[in-house]
């Protein structure tokens, strides 16, 4: 990636190209998200028995729709991270929302002339397209933010996906009230296409690419990144990848996060329903606050993280693991509180279970950035595979719920599945705190290993 600058780096005091495509990518991943999520508020409305026009679906065919966006999510997961790296983040990202937009636009006409096929179609070229968020956003942060930054700016980024699905979650009942549910797919459709409109012209995949750029801020980039000169791409180094104890210990932490988190995200509703006699699902509101949460707290997470470094109070690594201890270890507190909540009680519930996503915004300073300082040249890579075996655990986490939970009225069975979690989300970041590091690894820069 070329030789680490001697000089003094110096950064410039005003805004600069980097901030203008960190907003850029930001609203990439809200769009992204409120995309992905659509479905969940609109589906309410699309097969409620009182519109004459509503589909006679089963629950077993909602479910279907519902879960059919993972299976394309999943299958481009891989091949994602080596398209990132050999064709840059911009490329995809702008596939990623211009044909989740598209589809958003044809998908309410398709509902009427296809049927559920149609949407489950869309829903998984939608999950495929937007298997290139995070590899394209990893490969973008790696090539875009300086490391005295990375925490804030990368923070910012993707505080979009909890903006995104709380936005979403807010003004879907707003909208299909006015306009009925076809305006929400709309609404997605049209700003996802400005956007990639503002993209193209103003996007760039990397500084040395960019048009618009200072000489200033070119030079405070690449000597943060430690790169001068033209850009290179190697080939991947599959095995190293592969023995790399740091990086399997990150997935590990990864698979963790995702098993609490989905696992809230899909059984919570039940729970509330069953046992608090609360259906959250009705209230958009009350569904929003745990994720309007992680967002207010990703970014002053991702500046405390700067900061940190920057003093040189504590190592890069571990401030890493700081970060992590707090998303993973503080939820298994607040999961362990949740599952002791009163019968009943909703005020406690919604609390505990504010708390338990909320503060799961610090492994956006922690396990998220450490696939980028092990190896930036190959971060979307790490990232794909990562996001690939955790999205495994997605699937699987819910599977695991229903085999335990045989009365849904039961809260003893409902605080057997919340310990389980908080178990898996301690051991899973014991292992982080225990293997992890953030020191670049040699492999990640090849020529350096071979010189000759």
């Amino acid at each position: 990636m070329g030789v680490i600058a001697e000089t003094e780096n110096v950064r410039p005091r005003k805004l600069g190209v980097r901030h203008a495509q960190t907003f850029l990518l930001f609203l990439a991943v809200l769009l992204a998200y409120t995309m992905r999520v659509n479905i969940s508020m609109a589906i309410v409305e699309m097969t409620d028995v009182t519109r004459d026009d509503h589909f006679d679906w089963s629950y077993s065919v909602q479910s279907t729709i519902l879960s059919s966006f993972f299976w394309g999510y999943v299958i481009l997961m891989l091949p994602a991270g080596e398209l990132a790296k050999r064709f840059g983040g911009k490329i995809l990202i702008t596939i990623s929302v211009s044909v989740n937009s598209l589809l958003s636009l044809l998908l309410p006409t398709g509902a009427y002339m296809g049927g559920w096929q149609f949407v489950c179609a869309c829903r998984v070229l939608q999950g495929m397209t937007q298997s290139f968020v995070y590899p394209s956003m990893q490969h973008l942060i790696s090539q875009w933010i300086p490391l005295e930054e990375k925490g804030r700016l990368s923070a910012a980024i993707y505080g979009g996906s909890q903006l995104g699905v709380a936005l979403q979650f807010i003004s879907s009942g707003f909208v299909a009230s006015a306009w009925g549910w076809k305006a929400i797919f709309y609404t997605n459709g049209v700003l996802g296409a400005l956007w990639t409109v503002a993209y193209l012209i103003f996007g760039s995949a990397s500084p040395e690419q960019s048009k618009l750029i200072s000489r200033d801020e070119l030079k405070y980039i690449q000597t943060s990144l430690g790169r001068v000169g033209e850009q290179k791409k190697y080939p991947t180094p599959w095995m190293k990848i592969i023995t790399c104890i740091p990086f399997w210990a990150a997935v590990v932490a990864h698979c963790g996060q995702n098993w609490g988190f989905f696992t809230l995200m899909t059984e919570m509703p039940t729970y509330m329903a069953k046992v608090l006699g609360v259906d959250i699902k009705q209230n958009g509101v009350y569904s929003s606050l745990p994720y309007l949460a992680v967002y207010l707290l990703i970014y002053p997470f991702g500046v405390v993280t700067d900061f940190v470094i920057k003093r040189k109070w504590i190592s890069v690594t571990n401030t890493r693991k700081l970060f992590n201890f707090i998303g993973l270890w503080c939820p298994a507190l607040a999961l362990i509180g949740l599952s002791y909540a009163p019968e009943g009680n909703m005020l406690m519930a919604v609390a505990m279970l504010t708390v338990t996503v909320g503060i799961n915004a610090g492994i956006f300073s922690g396990y998220m950035l450490t696939l980028i300082d092990l190896a930036p040249n190959f971060s979307s890579t790490l990232m794909a595979i990562s996001n690939f075996v955790s999205n495994i655990i997605s699937i699987i986490a819910p599977l695991v719920c229903g085999f335990i939970i045989q009365d849904e009225t039961d809260p003893l069975e409902w605080r057997k599945v919340f310990f389980l979690a908080s178990a898996i989300y301690f051991c899973t970041n014991l292992c982080f705190v225990l293997f992890t590091t953030s020191n670049q690894q040699s492999w990640n820069n090849p020529e350096e290993n071979n010189p000759g």
